[in-house]
C-alpha cells in the first residue's frame, strides 16, 4: 500500500469518526419528540357531547362544568405549569356526527386526549379511530362494558359505574323490597339497555322479568312500549334511559293511567334535570328509586358538593348546579389527578400508565377499579329515592362486579377534598 493510499484511508477513517461523533452529539441534544396537544404552557384536550338533540337535557351541562373546574385550576397555576384548554363539540347524540367531530379534534386540533366523550352508541364508533391514532380516551361518559377492553383498546377507560353492576344493585333492592311484584324492563336499544338488563337478570333471574321493551333515541314516541308494559301488568319498571326518555316514559305512562314503581339507572335519574324537563309534571317523580356514585348536588353539608358549588358560582354561575354539574367537575378532578400523576414530562403513554397504576380517590362514593387488566370506572353506587320533592340517599354504598360476584357493602370513607380542591402532584 503506497503512502497516498494510506493517507486516503486515514482521511476517510477520520471523516467517519467525525460523522459518528457529530451524530452522537446530535442525539444527545435532540429534544424529545413533540407530543400532540402539549406545549410548555398548555395541554389541549377535547370531547364530543350532546349539546343539542335527544340527549341534551342535562347532559349539555356536563362539559361546561368540567371546563369551569379547569378554568379554576388554570387560575391557580395549572398542572405542572401548564393550563388546560378543553374543546367540547356538539354531536347531537348522533354517531355519524361523533365521528366527524372526533376526527376534527384529533386530526385538525391535534388534541392530546379525548376526555369524557358521552354516549354508548356515539362513542362506540370512534374507539378504533382513537386507538389507531394512539389518543388517550379517558373516562368515557357511559357505563358500557365496551370501555373495559384493555387488550383491544389499551387507551380507553370508563368513568361511570358500568350498567351491569348498576343493574345488579338495583335488582338487589327490588328483590328485597318488592317481593312478589311483576318486574319489567325498558332500555335503550344498545349496550346501555342490554348491559343493564344483564345485571338485573343476574340477580332476579331471566324468568322474573315478565316484559322487556326497548327504544331508539331517534323516535320519541314511546307509547307502544309503555302501553305494552301496562298490558303486561307490570308493577315495577326498571328504566335504562337517558333523562329525556325517562321523562317521556313517565309522562306517557301518566297519560295512559299507568303508575308502576319506577327504578331508574343513574344516567337517567337526576331529579333536578328531570324536574326541569317535566315542569309541573315533576310530581310524577315521587317515589322514583335511582342510584348514584357521586355526592348529592343539594347536600351542602357534603364537603365535595360545597367545594364544587363554590367553583361553579365563580366560573359557571349562569348554569344550573345539579347532578350533571357535580359529574362534570368530578371527571375534571380525576383528569387533573391523572395529569399530576403522569408528571411534568407529559406523554400519552405516561398518562395511560398513570391511570393504570390507579389509587385515585375523590368525590366518588364507590371505588375506582383501574389497573392494567381493568379499565372500567367506579365499581358501585348508592340508592336514592324521591320523597316530597327531594332526592335523598338511603342504605349503604354497594359494590360488585360485572360477572356473578355478590353485591356487598362498601364501607371505606371518602377523603375530604384538598383545601384548594386541586389534587396534589
Amino acid at each position: 500500500m503506497n503512502a497516498l493510499t494510506r493517507r486516503g484511508l486515514s482521511l476517510a477513517t477520520a471523516a467517519v469518526l467525525l460523522t459518528a461523533v457529530a451524530a452522537c452529539s446530535e442525539d444527545a441534544n435532540t429534544p424529545p419528540a413533540e407530543v400532540p396537544g402539549v406545549t410548555a404552557g398548555e395541554i389541549v384536550i377535547g370531547t364530543h357531547m350532546p349539546l343539542t338533540g335527544p340527549a341534551a337535557a342535562g347532559y349539555s351541562e356536563i362539559a361546561p362544568a368540567s371546563k369551569a373546574y379547569f378554568d379554576y385550576v388554570n387560575a391557580n397555576g395549572g398542572v405542572h405549569g401548564r393550563k388546560i384548554t378543553y374543546k367540547f363539540m356538539d354531536d347531537g347524540y348522533n354517531p355519524a356526527n361523533t365521528q366527524t367531530v372526533v376526527r376534527k379534534l384529533v386530526l385538525e386540533d391535534k388534541v392530546f386526549a379525548i376526555l369524557n366523550g358521552l354516549g354508548t352508541p356515539t362513542h362506540t364508533g370512534v374507539l378504533d379511530f382513537l386507538k389507531t391514532n394512539r389518543v388517550p380516551d379517558l373516562f368515557v361518559a357511559s357505563g358500557s362494558r365496551s370501555w373495559n377492553q384493555p387488550d383491544k383498546y389499551p387507551g380507553t377507560f370508563g368513568f361511570n359505574t358500568d350498567y351491569t353492576v348498576e343493574g345488579k344493585i338495583l335488582a338487589t333492592h327490588i328483590k328485597a323490597t318488592y317481593t312478589g311484584k311483576k318486574v319489567c324492563f325498558m332500555g335503550q336499544d344498545d349496550d346501555f339497555g342490554r348491559d343493564s338488563l344483564v345485571g338485573v337478570e343476574q340477580v332476579l333471574g331471566a324468568g322474573a322479568v315478565v316484559a322487556k321493551e326497548k327504544y331508539v333515541t331517534s323516535n320519541q314516541n314511546v307509547a307502544p312500549q309503555i302501553g305494552a308494559l301496562k298490558a303486561a301488568g307490570c308493577e315495577v319498571v326498571v328504566l335504562a334511559t337517558v333523562p329525556g326518555f325517562t321523562a317521556l316514559s313517565m309522562g306517557t305512562a301518566a297519560r295512559l293511567g299507568f303508575k308502576p314503581q319506577w327504578v331508574v339507572s343513574n344516567v337517567g335519574s337526576d331529579y333536578l334535570t328531570l324536574s326541569k324537563v317535566l315542569g309541573e309534571g315533576k310530581v310524577l317523580l315521587e317515589g322514583m328509586v335511582g342510584i348514584s356514585n357521586l355526592p348529592s348536588p343539594v347536600d351542602m353539608s357534603d364537603p365535595w358538593t360545597a367545594a364544587f358549588k363554590k367553583i361553579h358560582d365563580q366560573y359557571n354561575g349562569s348554569a344550573p348546579f345539579n347532578g350533571n354539574t357535580v359529574y362534570g367537575m368530578s371527571v375534571a378532578y380525576l383528569f387533573v389527578q391523572s395529569l399530576q400523576a403522569a408528571g411534568k414530562d407529559l406523554t400519552r403513554e405516561g398518562l395511560i400508565a398513570a391511570v393504570e397504576k390507579g389509587g385515585f380517590k375523590g368525590p366518588g362514593l364507590a371505588p375506582f377499579r383501574y389497573g392494567k387488566d381493568n379499565h372500567s370506572g367506579m365499581g358501585g353506587g348508592k340508592l336514592t329515592k324521591v320523597t316530597a320533592g327531594n332526592q335523598e340517599f338511603f342504605g349503604p354504598v354497594y359494590e360488585t362486579d360485572s360477572a356473578a360476584g355478590p353485591v356487598n357493602e362498601f364501607k371505606e370513607e371518602r377523603p375530604a377534598p384538598p383545601a384548594n380542591t386541586i389534587p396534589a402532584a
